[in-house]
């Protein structure tokens, strides 16, 4: 890329800095496999002066969600995991769910399927006041976070389960609703295999990845690495402890959250995503098959489903969704720059994550700032990225 890239995101991460949009973020630009830029500013700890710095590790909350993803993609090309099979064949809570319209019960018209949760067309919510199910799902998580002092909580089985009990928002499959369809999908595969979700990511994906520093929390020898969490106030931005989703990071505990639980450094992320923009390999090891990887990174939503994503969610609109990832198919409707075809995720403390195949570049940032999602700064940046992609 042109010179001059490297300084022009650097001006862009500074000025977000100074005008305490973060707290502070990190960014890695790859090419084809190859290291474009590296940049970071701010802080990973403002009161103690600590720069945010190549190692720094952070959570990622939903940037798990791909992760996850990968998981049940290993799982369907083994032939272990049908994405047709209703989940109820995995886990009891979800025998005869019911869906609440209007406040009214109701049966559900057919069982959530695999696909269900991969597609988040499943019905389940997170925790919210505008539904019976959103309100279940609330109390829900409340209990587990005051349950963790007790042996770690509720298991990752244990409250998927329990989320099935709380109902849906919509019979299976009839819109979209992003919520907590990865979560169960973690719980469906730590049963498929027969191992903690955890441990299968170690073996499956983390180990022959080389990812030493991504897990589901952040041992005692490694916990002056992890990043504090900001939010704003009046007075700029102050530290927020936070335990969202029954997730710590800083204790082992017994829920492994597919869909929020995993901690994470750029070096450990882009490998993940190198071995997707590479069909799957990595050095000399297949971690997927080409085929696999080609359907997980094109995942769609149907005309209805996507519908419901571009009303409910406007930085989305161009993007389809599947798989746990966004994906764009119409770059003309999107808020910014970017290639037909790009997929990725984000997390709700600002973690980002974008491989763009046609352009064969990879865009990593690392942010810990509550209710960021995709953030002001991070779309500047893609901004930058994509104008100079072809120079």
């Amino acid at each position: 890329m042109k010179q001059g890239f490297t300084q022009k995101l650097q001006e862009v991460m500074d000025l977000a800095v100074e005008k305490q949009e973060v707290a502070g973020i990190n960014l890695l630009v790859l090419k084809e496999g190859r290291e474009e830029a590296y940049c970071e500013a701010g802080f990973a700890d403002a009161a103690k002066r600590k720069p945010m710095s190549r190692d720094t590790i952070c959570r990622l909350y939903s940037m798990s969600k791909p992760v996850t993803g990968a998981a049940a993609m290993l799982l369907m090309e083994r032939g272990l995991l049908d994405l047709a099979d209703p989940v109820e064949l995995y886990l009891t809570g979800f025998k005869d769910q019911i869906v609440y319209k209007s406040e009214k019960e109701e049966s559900v018209k057919r069982p959530v399927t695999i696909r269900d949760l991969l597609s988040m067309t499943s019905g389940l919510p997170y925790g919210h006041e505008g539904s019976e199910a959103g309100r279940k799902v609330a109390k829900l998580f409340d209990e587990a976070i005051e349950k963790i002092p007790d042996q770690g909580g509720f298991g990752t089985v244990e409250l998927a389960n329990r989320l099935g009990r709380c109902g849906l928002d919509f019979h299976p499959g009839e819109a979209f609703e992003y919520g907590t369809s990865a979560d169960i999908l973690g719980a469906v595969i730590e049963v498929v295999s027969g191992m903690k979700f955890g441990d299968f990511l170690q073996k499956e994906l983390f180990e022959p990845l080389g990812m030493k520093d991504t897990a589901f929390y952040v041992p005692e020898e490694k916990l002056s690495r992890l990043a504090k969490v900001y939010q704003d106030s009046e007075n700029g931005l102050i530290e927020f402890d936070t335990s969202h989703l029954g997730v710590t990071a800083i204790e082992k505990i017994g829920f492994e959250s597919g869909g929020a639980g995993l901690v994470s450094t750029l070096d450990d992320y882009e490998k993940f995503a190198t071995m997707l923009l590479q069909n799957g390999k990595a050095g000399k090891k297949q971690i997927l098959k080409p085929q696999t990887i080609e359907y997980f990174t094109s995942g769609q939503l149907t005309t209805w489903q996507r519908d419901v994503l571009w009303k409910g969610w406007d930085s989305l609109c161009g993007y389809n969704y599947g798989n746990l990832m966004r994906i764009l198919q119409k770059p003309g409707l999107a808020v910014g720059l970017g290639g037909k075809g790009e997929y990725g995720w984000d997390g709700w403390l600002g973690a980002y994550f974008c491989n763009a195949p046609k352009e064969k570049i990879t865009i990593l940032a690392m942010v810990q700032k509550r209710d960021a999602g995709t953030t002001h700064v991070v779309r500047r940046l893609r901004n930058v990225i994509f104008s100079y992609v072809e120079e």
